[in-house]
């Protein structure tokens, strides 16, 4: 399984994905759905550009980290 990290971009408003497990990628939505589906599309383009495994089902698991600030009234 492909492990895809992401990280919630404040200042873009959008969630980043990249991968040690797939070379190149780096891309980015607006919610974890719409990530999920950009990368159902990318991963296997990626892994047939970089002469990796295009096996069906490719099984990647998404996490997600956000930071928030709050203040007491």
């Amino acid at each position: 399984m492909l492990e895809v990290p992401a990280e919630w971009d404040d200042e873009a408003g959008v969630w980043v994905a990249t991968s040690d497990d797939v070379l190149g990628l780096v891309t980015e939505a607006p919610s974890m759905d719409a990530l999920v589906e950009r990368l159902k599309i990318i991963i296997p383009e990626l892994m047939a550009l970089n002469g990796g495994s295009v096996a069906t089902p490719l099984r990647f698991h998404l996490t997600g980290e956000r930071t928030a600030v709050t203040q007491a009234a």
